[in-house]
């Protein structure tokens, strides 16, 4: 299992670290929002979900860690470069994209080497990749 970040070539530091989601949240669960934001408790709207979503998961942590090592996922952000699987087809070899956090491959890589060197993907979070490179791997998604 590898943890924090792990990278091939490329820079993570170019990449956004969140992503924007949308939820439908009801009349009377917006209000209580307001009236705890209005009463200072949160600094506004997203200071109270992004915290509330804080503590379900550092209470389920032990549930996520356990499932990360058996699931074999990188935990935190993978890049996959143009010339890391221009040698990972040289020796003959593929790589599983499996991923809990941030996946990306490189702008520069051709959807012929992605598949000659990608074995799977499995990207729980965000995938960011060429959409050509998305779409020939997409059988190889799960």
């Amino acid at each position: 299992m590898a943890s924090a970040r792990q990278e091939e070539g490329g820079s993570v530091a170019e990449i956004e670290k969140s992503e924007k989601i949308t939820i439908n949240v009801g009349l009377v669960d917006l209000g209580q929002i307001d009236l705890l934001v209005d009463e200072g408790f949160y600094a506004n709207r997203t200071d109270f979900i992004r915290t509330a979503i804080r503590r379900q998961l550092e209470s389920r942590s032990s549930a996520v860690a356990d499932t990360v090592a058996r699931r074999t996922l990188t935990l935190g952000t993978q890049h996959l470069s143009r010339p890391y699987l221009e040698q990972l087809r040289a020796e003959g070899r593929t790589v599983e994209l499996r991923v809990l956090g941030l996946a990306t491959i490189a702008d520069d890589v051709t959807p012929e080497l992605a598949l000659a060197t990608i074995a799977s993907v499995e990207v729980l979070g965000a995938f960011r990749a060429p959409r050509e490179v998305k779409a020939a791997l997409a059988h190889r998604t799960t």
